[in-house]
């Protein structure tokens, strides 16, 4: 039985529990209350049994299509935010990063995403970018944000798509409908044109409004090493604007590991 503020409904708990009439499932299913018709025939026999008075019953009732619907609703944020692996903070070690504790404690509060302000992690490959920028967009879908994950290859695609048409505003208004955008390891490679111009569209259609969130190997100061200075210097100055900078640094985790065996499983 799922947990409820307030007052809790009894404990569920009695065998072959009949199914319900065909004109009340029919009836649930027309008002779309799939979580109260797949635990109703549950929850009355278990209130015959236990003889709940009627607030019980629709206590119980309504508390399961609500976890339900909470339930459906993390799911379709989490598979809508296209979230590259899957990490979150139960497998971060904040000891083994370099960013201050302090800073990590605040970061999960998530009250910059609240503010509207830019988070930019830069530094070497391997140095837990990636992890804890993923960690914090599980964490905001699991607090009702939409987060949206983008590569600088993915905004050039998207700008392709729809730049034939014309479309490429209503493009970069769609993609802000998210809390948090995140754009995801910027300068291993040279940024291409669409790409610079993607990141430029979206980081201004963003200023003030979302909160955008980047990893880099490199400092924003330095972007223009990666795409036209005009484009990088526009950019950069709304992103850093009201935006906090973590710098990571040391030995790469991966290839530690790799050195120490632990990159994969024995072999048999």
């Amino acid at each position: 039985m799922s947990a409820t503020t307030g007052k809790t409904a009894p404990t569920l708990g009695v065998p072959s529990a009949p199914p319900l009439p065909g004109d009340l499932e029919a009836l649930l299913r027309r008002l779309r209350l799939p979580h109260i018709r797949h635990h109703a025939p549950e929850v009355i026999a278990t209130a015959k049994a236990q003889r709940w008075e009627p607030i019980e019953v629709l206590r119980a009732l309504f508390t399961e299509e609500a976890a339900g619907r909470d339930r459906a609703s993390l799911a379709t944020r989490r598979t809508a935010a296209g979230f590259p692996t899957g990490k979150t903070f139960d497998a971060w070690d904040e000891a083994a990063s370099s960013i201050p504790v302090p800073t990590q404690h605040a970061l999960r509060t998530l009250e910059w995403v609240h503010r509207k302000e830019n988070l930019v992690v830069c530094g070497p490959s391997g140095t837990g970018k990636t992890f804890l920028l993923e960690a914090l967009g599980h964490q905001a879908v699991e607090q009702g944000l939409r987060v949206s994950w983008f590569t600088l290859e993915d905004l050039g695609a998207l700008l392709r798509r729809h730049r034939a048409d014309d479309t490429v505003t209503k493009a970069i208004a769609k993609v802000l409908r998210a809390d948090l955008v995140v754009i995801d390891d910027i300068g291993l490679l040279p940024v291409a044109t669409d790409a610079a111009e993607g990141l430029y569209r979206l980081v201004d259609a963003a200023y003030e409004k979302r909160s955008v969130t980047i990893s880099s190997n490199l400092h924003p100061a330095a972007f223009d090493e990666l795409m036209p200075k005009t484009i990088a210097t526009a950019t950069v100055d709304r992103l850093l604007h009201h935006a906090h900078v973590c710098q990571t640094s040391g030995e790469s985790v991966r290839l530690s590991q790799a050195l120490a065996g632990r990159g994969v499983s024995p072999l048999a």
